[in-house]
């Protein structure tokens, strides 16, 4: 169930190293508290961690442990984090991916991590027979609402999985002790877009996530009587560190997967007894344009949280006033910094308005000169962040893992200032990297499907402002010679090729690309382009 290694903290919360062990531990001094929801599936901290126990062992039996790492293709379900947990209570790692990626994407997953074992959502088994690298998976299939039994053809040792059904063992039969591990042990690897749009993955450590939810914990306030509406993937660090914090502190998280249904979520706050709500800017905007948040009862809501992007002014004032009385924490992060980096206190939202806020508890961001310097109050420069959860890196990305975890800290590639007040405002972004919707997304991945059609020569993408995503992508193409192609076709080809989120919005068709002397392609100028 985790690790016997012990860190000191506060006797009110969890002590163990792993989510894990956190579970284990609430799930011995009460059993009967609730842990983790969906709508088909409601496990108390007794039932979580009996489940864990189950397919822990099984996973030992197959021959998973230290060193190995377990795939988790499946939406955010009670099923989904049982096969997470499982995963470090067997002494290996999870590596939760989302099942919309291509098959190429997901092949590359496979590839880069070596992984041998895989929980699978089952409706999904039959594409996963057809993904590169998958047939010799050891495969655990983990039923949904319309098939309880998952077809596994072409999938080696498929069976169903137990936790999702009534628990397979209760904490107190556990059969054998959880698996130790140590804080520098490899927990999780999340994948995010690096530089060049190739699927990179992000080593986070048991130290990393114990540092980061500390913090979170802390500034939050959280206890065991708070409960999490969770529509977040769990895929994604955001989406993970709201369940890691409310189970540390013996708290409960409702995972509701129906995001599309706005209305249903926002009722699901007063039925659920919801203390804390997260999203992404993307989030807000859905709800602003479809209900009026604000004549809806919220019930015990007391916190909202918004990360993933920058949100509109507008929009965070929208909610801050929908939402009330519940407090509004603006906050910023990386996947390579575990998830959280800088909150704005909710007392300042308004004083401070478009910042980003200050350093999380046991994080120090500064801004650097291209010389390494530190620059002065007022001056833009590089976001840099050094504290415990920052992660080890990349992957097996030695060269991009040494150009971002580098010895002064973790290089965020936001350009940024501090005001006199200590307060930390973005401005930009050194690399070209894409927030679309709360993703993270190289334009170096859309550029490689698009060119991948054989009409298309060239293209270069580039973002577009939006007030609803944050930005959507715009692809500028130089088509081959004699070659035909409409913007719905290409818009065809990428929605075959990339998740919904990276197909382009804006398609525009040139006879080149502008270039500067050394052939570089100005972006800035496609950028201004977009807006024509």
């Amino acid at each position: 169930m985790g690790s016997t290694t012990r860190v000191g903290d506060s006797a009110k919360h969890a002590i163990g190293v792993s989510a894990a062990a956190w579970v284990l531990e609430h799930a011995r001094a009460h059993p009967e508290r609730r842990a983790v929801d969906g709508p088909e599936l409601r496990l108390t901290y007794g039932d979580l961690a009996g489940a864990v126990s189950a397919l822990a062992s099984d996973l030992r039996v197959a021959g998973f442990g230290p060193g190995a790492r377990l795939l988790v293709s499946a939406p955010a379900s009670p099923g989904a984090v049982v096969a997470i947990l499982a995963a470090q209570a067997a002494g290996g790692s999870a590596v939760p991916v989302n099942r919309e990626l291509p098959d190429e994407a997901l092949a590359s997953v496979l590839a880069q991590t070596g992984a041998r074992y895989a929980v699978l959502w089952a409706s999904d088994l039959e594409r996963w027979a057809n993904v590169r690298g998958a047939r010799s998976l050891g495969v655990w299939a983990l039923p949904d609402v319309a098939s309880r039994q998952g077809d596994a053809r072409g999938l080696a040792g498929a069976a169903p999985l137990r936790p999702d059904g009534a628990p397979a063992r209760s904490v107190a039969e556990q059969e054998e002790p959880p698996q130790a591990v140590e804080l520098d042990d490899e927990a999780l690897v999340l994948f995010t877009s690096g530089s060049t749009g190739e699927p990179r993955g992000v080593v986070q450590s048991y130290r990393n996530i114990l540092a980061n939810t500390r913090s979170i914990v802390t500034y939050l306030r959280l206890g065991p009587d708070d409960r999490a509406m969770a529509i977040l993937p769990l895929f994604y660090c955001y989406g993970l560190s709201v369940l890691q914090t409310h189970l540390y502190v013996g708290g409960s998280a409702f995972l509701e997967p129906r995001s599309m249904y706005p209305r249903v979520v926002v009722d699901g706050l007063a039925r659920e007894g919801c203390t804390g709500f997260a999203g992404v800017p993307l989030t807000f905007e859905l709800l602003r344009r479809q209900i009026d948040v604000a004549a809806v009862p919220k019930g015990r809501l007391r916190y909202v949280t918004q990360a993933g992007g920058a949100m509109a002014r507008e929009t965070i004032r929208w909610t801050r006033r929908s939402f009330a009385p519940a407090l509004l924490f603006v906050m910023y992060g990386q996947t390579e910094a575990t998830a959280r980096l800088a909150y704005l206190p909710p007392e300042l939202a308004a004083e401070k308005e478009g910042s980003i806020g200050v350093a999380i508890p046991g994080v120090e961001l500064r801004v650097l000169g291209t010389d390494g310097a530190e620059l002065l109050a007022g001056a833009v420069g590089e976001l840099v962040a050094r504290g415990e959860n920052v992660t080890r890196g990349y992957l097996g990305a030695p060269e991009e893992t040494a150009a971002v975890f580098r010895e002064d800290g973790l290089h965020t590639g936001d350009l940024a200032y501090r005001d006199e007040d200590g307060f930390f405002h973005l401005v930009g972004r050194a690399k070209e990297m894409l927030k679309i919707g709360g993703h993270r997304v190289s334009p170096v991945q859309i550029e490689q499907v698009v060119m991948h059609h054989p009409g298309v020569l060239e293209a270069a993408v580039t973002g577009v402002r939006d007030p609803v995503k944050g930005e959507t992508p715009a692809v500028f193409v130089v088509l081959r010679g004699g070659q035909a192609l409409t913007d719905g076709e290409l818009r065809a080809f990428c929605r075959a090729h990339l998740p919904a989120y990276c197909v382009p919005t804006t398609i525009r068709f040139l006879s080149a690309l502008p270039r500067c002397g050394s052939g570089k392609v100005l972006k800035q100028h496609l950028a201004r382009a977009a807006l024509d």
